[in-house]
């Protein structure tokens, strides 16, 4: 057991690496793992359990599409508040809140008896991520503080995030074959218990040097704008286009949504800083996440669907076949990092562009009889543009950027990945919506708008490679930083009081890293080029 010295180091520690020694180091970094993990599965492994869900609880489509949406809606909407909490009221702390709100919305759901109950833990589930992700980064980027060590220790939560997304399905099916579909939510429990009491026992406290504003009118607009969107397109395949509520609600959504554009154009210190649109490689890489995760979001919830639904293979089953993704994603995710430091962002993309307009094209032609073979490429074509995507996504978005800005900036961006999977989910219901009632339509012929939709995506995503890397894209970058750099140095945040202070480390308080350094994303600078700017800010994961 570790002493603490009367610097506040333990003894026996380096203290130019943190503070600790390497086993209490990488204890932290596998409590902040575990936290990201239950978290991460929960974004796509519920979609197996669809089918069950509906039959054992009654529940019509659109009920379907709010369990799985409302979870990945509710994070995007709290995303970068769960970060600003950590920073001003302590990070431990507000890690074991949202672990703790996390367990509970799992219990919830688990004891759900009828699918309003499951929709409702589900957004208590989605409170309780939007603290654990960000904050358990933060932790790290506070307890490994050499740049090397960092960079590792950030890429192990990469890749345990990522795993956890891609691989999510096959949890589900085999937990729900085994055990049924609350099984996906009773194995959080025992995990998220391990994982409150490590953090309580081995994760120091620490807060941020300095303290900015939530700005809560402006979260509250842009929350209110994205529900509103979500539930104009979901509920309008049943209600009807002309129904009140629809009618009423899309014109609160684009109210809130210009009172959100107003506000935040005049805010000193905005929730979403609306100059980053300025910069074309920002911008575009923003809406590119935005597209690949609404194909990913439509594809998963469709495919789901279709192989229990349509096809009768059983949760396992249809976990299984839906493998290919989730090792597509995990051996061409290295590969994407190569050819981004190799060639730039531009390949990449151009390949998730491709792949997604293959694979929409191959979905056009899958009926109920579809060979296993076209499943197969379909399957690894989509897990192939979706491991292409994130590397040069998040590069693209903060290149140029103030690297005090970047995090903010790549926040963004990533909060638009979690849009997009809500959205993905809402147009099923819209351009699907006879794929979603099996067997009375027809599979193929209900889904054609749908893969039509994703098609156009996917050019899409390949005309925005050929834009965010242009010339003409970086001159806009170039043109914003330095207009960014002096905005920020005339704001004056508010310092944390000393008793605040005393809970980050001498090598914290020399670097301090707050929730706008770091985000949901990474902190280490990549090493794309020899040469690098050091504004090209953090390198990122999913």
């Amino acid at each position: 057991m570790e002493t603490p010295a009367a610097n506040g180091h333990p003894v026996g520690a380096n203290p130019g690496t943190g503070g600790f020694s390497n086993r209490r180091k990488a204890a932290i970094l596998a409590t902040c793992c575990l936290s990201v993990l239950i978290a991460g599965i929960e974004i796509t492994s519920l979609n197996l359990a669809i089918p069950a869900i509906r039959s054992d609880l009654n529940a019509t489509a659109a009920h379907a599409q709010w369990a799985v949406a409302i979870y990945s809606l509710g994070v995007a909407s709290l995303l970068m508040l769960g970060g600003a909490a950590g920073d001003r009221f302590g990070r431990r702390r507000v890690l074991q809140i949202g672990m703790t709100i996390f367990l509970l919305g799992s219990l919830l759901c688990s004891l759900a008896p009828v699918i309003d109950v499951l929709i409702a833990g589900r957004l208590v589930q989605a409170v309780g991520a939007s603290m654990m992700n960000p904050v358990a980064l933060a932790i790290i980027s506070q307890v490994f503080v050499a740049p090397d060590e960092r960079a590792r220790a950030i890429g192990i939560w990469g890749a345990v995030f990522g795993a956890s997304v891609v691989l999510g399905p096959v949890i589900g099916g085999v937990l729900i074959h085994l055990f049924g579909w609350r099984a996906v939510f009773w194995i959080n429990i025992p995990l998220g218990v391990v994982a409150i009491i490590a953090c309580a026992v081995l994760v120091p406290e620490s807060r941020s040097a300095t303290i900015r504003s939530t700005d809560p009118i402006g979260q509250l607009l842009v929350a209110g704008s994205l529900f509103g969107l979500v539930f104009v397109l979901i509920e309008s395949s049943g209600r009807g286009w002309t129904h009140p509520w629809i009618i009423v609600t899309a014109v609160a959504t684009v109210l809130a949504f210009v009172g959100f554009l107003r506000y935040e154009s005049r805010h000193p210190e905005p929730f979403i800083e609306l100059r980053f649109f300025r910069s074309i490689p920002f911008a575009a890489s923003t809406v590119t996440a935005l597209c690949v995760f609404i194909v990913w979001g439509a594809f998963l919830f469709m495919m789901s669907l279709y192989l229990q639904s349509w096809r009768d293979y059983t949760a396992i089953h249809a976990g299984l076949l839906l493998l290919p993704v989730g090792v597509a994603v995990l051996v061409v995710s290295p590969i994407s990092g190569y050819l981004v430091r190799r060639f730039g962002s531009r390949p990449p993309l151009l390949i998730t562009g491709l792949m997604t307009a293959a694979a929409s094209i191959l979905l056009a032609f899958v009926e109920p009889t579809a060979p296993r073979w076209l499943l197969m490429m379909i399957f690894t074509a989509v897990g192939i543009a979706f491991g292409m995507v994130t590397v040069p996504v998040n590069y693209t978005a903060v290149s140029g950027m103030p690297l005090d800005r970047a995090g903010t900036a790549a926040g963004i961006t990533n909060t638009g990945k979690q849009v997009g999977i809500s959205l993905g989910v809402a147009f099923s219901g819209v351009l699907a919506a006879g794929a979603l009632a099996p067997p009375d339509g027809d599979f193929a012929d209900s889904a054609d708008p749908l893969w039509v939709f994703t098609f156009a995506l996917g050019l899409a995503i390949t005309a925005l490679a050929f834009v965010s890397t242009s010339s003409r894209a970086k001159r806009s970058a170039e043109r914003l930083a330095p207009l960014i750099s002096s905005t920020a140095a005339e704001r004056s945040p508010s310092p944390v009081s000393p008793s605040a202070q005393q809970h980050e480390s001498a090598d914290a308080r020399k670097c301090p890293l707050s929730w706008d350094d770091w985000c949901c994303l990474g902190g280490n600078r990549p090493r794309f080029s020899k040469g690098a700017s050091s504004a090209s800010g953090p390198h990122v994961h999913p």
